[in-house]
């Protein structure tokens, strides 16, 4: 997809996106044999219900509609969440990976660890502890991490916490 598709595209949902009270995460065009595939990835601090999901894809489906930003051709409109393994690349995915186990690829390495708190500078964070062992505390700065993706649990701490409540 051209970038003036794709910045076409952002400029037209994005307003609509948001006054849904949601974040415009991606946009992406493929082509599926003969025809186009329009996924539009939304999120927000709170997450985004099927409802919500519903609501926001019926707005775009009428704006693109009476638009021309996918041309003629027929295409399928897709619009759904960031999904379980995301990847983080703005400020704001870290804020929503707060106690998460993620996996940082950083300049020296790569390092599993959980989000404890996050500023405007990076991340503070929870190194599990292997073999009976204490977790460890270690700091990172967004200029360290080169790339991050949560990771998958399915025991997750808060989960934890409210079973022992």
């Amino acid at each position: 997809m051209s970038t003036t598709q794709s910045e076409r595209l952002r400029e037209l949902l994005e307003p609509l996106v948001s006054s849904q009270g949601l974040d415009l995460e991606e946009i992406e065009v493929d082509s599926v044999g003969r025809k186009r595939v329009l996924r539009v990835v939304v999120d927000s601090d709170t997450g985004a219900d099927l409802d919500q999901i519903a609501d926001v894809s019926r707005a775009l489906s009428a704006k693109l509609d009476e638009s021309d930003a996918m041309g003629e051709g027929e295409y399928t409109l897709e619009v759904g969440t960031p999904g379980a393994e995301r990847l983080l690349t703005e400020h704001r995915h870290y804020v929503r990976a707060q106690d998460r186990l993620v996996k940082f690829q950083l300049a020296d390495g790569e390092l599993v660890a959980r989000i404890l708190k996050v500023d405007d500078d990076g991340v503070d964070t929870e190194i599990p502890g292997v073999k009976g062992r204490k977790p460890t505390a270690r700091r990172l700065a967004f200029d360290d991490i080169v790339r991050a993706r949560v990771q998958v649990e399915f025991s997750r701490k808060d989960n934890k916490k409210e079973e022992e409540a």
